[in-house]
């Protein structure tokens, strides 16, 4: 499994969510679905996160004498380990909580860019809720709304509409120690 540090970088995490539930793509592929990445910078990051084994070569092919390689995730190490997550400093989740808003965001806008965006009808959803619950019943919600969305990947893409979908679990203030 991957640290925070590795997979919270604000490129990486953008190539990471490019390919999360997606075919392979080629570098030249992900440049054209993010297009605002320098391309010595794609190519690092991808090289970081292929280094690091949550990127797969799934693919190669001969493209002028080069070359061209289709990348996907390895889910299992696309994740932060729980220990490592457990060592995390309050700063170093700020930073890592900062960078994953700050993603979200810039998804958001890049969808809201595109001349046809249309959050009503494309269904977009943004709500937040409080709920009441002991440890228990909290540990149940999370595993299924993890059971909700992962029993949904991997459908086929005839008829769909890619969405991604993130969650943000905070408590409204630490429990009692």
């Amino acid at each position: 499994m991957a640290t925070a540090e590795l997979l919270l970088h604000p490129v990486r995490m953008r190539i990471l969510q490019a390919l999360f539930d997606a075919d392979p793509l080629t570098t030249g592929q992900l440049r054209e679905r993010i297009p605002d990445i320098a391309p010595a910078t794609m190519y690092r990051q991808i090289a970081v996160l292929a280094e690091a084994g949550v990127l797969e070569v799934a693919e190669e092919r001969r493209v002028r004498g080069t070359v061209e390689r289709s990348y996907r995730v390895r889910k299992e190490e696309a994740v932060v380990d729980p220990a490592a997550r457990a060592a995390m400093s309050k700063e170093e989740h700020l930073r890592a909580y900062t960078t994953f808003a700050a993603s979200l965001m810039g998804d958001f806008d890049r969808y809201l860019a595109h001349e046809d965006a249309d959050p009503v009808a494309d269904g977009v959803v943004y709500r937040q809720a409080a709920v009441w619950l002991t440890e228990d019943e909290f540990d149940v919600m999370v595993e299924e709304i993890e059971r909700a969305v992962v029993s949904r990947m991997g459908h086929a893409r005839e008829g769909r509409i890619r969405r991604v979908v993130s969650l943000v679990v905070v408590p409204d203030e630490p429990k009692a120690r």
